[in-house]
């Protein structure tokens, strides 16, 4: 069975060279769709009784762990000295420097090798992170899925 639970956030980013307008500064409203996969819990003693995982326990891992930290921030790769340096330059700016450009496939790759790990087999139904589906527009996206 699979489930999946979307969140929205909003942040800033650029691909520095990339040769149309996302080379500046803009920032995307961004949809975030977790897909579990696992067994249906058939348990009377657990309140999950009928789920693969409650949506709200969904919820709360991503955004403790992924959404709340790039909500209204700016998405930056590290080596992109010019903006880290201008970003450094705002009192309090919400910066998250990332390791690679933030594309939407290597934010869907970020966000799915972050997740991964605590969407585990919490209650003996083999769950496991399926799919991570990262929406820069409501007509592009991009899809981590596991590697191997």
């Amino acid at each position: 069975m699979q489930i999946t639970r979307r969140l929205e956030f909003d942040a800033g980013h650029r691909i520095p060279k990339h040769q149309s307008q996302c080379r500046h500064l803009h920032g995307h409203r961004y949809a975030l769709e977790i897909t579990l996969a696992g067994d249906i819990i058939h348990s009377s003693e657990n309140a999950n009784d009928g789920m693969v995982m409650d949506f709200s326990e969904v919820k709360e891992i991503a955004k403790n762990h992924l959404v709340d930290k790039w909500d209204h921030a700016f998405l930056v790769a590290a080596d992109d000295k010019p903006v880290i340096d201008f970003l450094n330059s705002l009192p309090d700016h919400k910066t998250v420097a990332l390791a690679s450009v933030p594309t939407a496939e290597n934010l869907a790759r970020i966000a799915f090798d972050i997740l991964a790990p605590l969407y585990r087999d919490m209650y003996g139904n083999h769950l496991r992170l399926e799919r991570v589906r990262l929406y820069e527009t409501p007509n592009c996206w991009a899809d981590a899925l596991p590697e191997g």
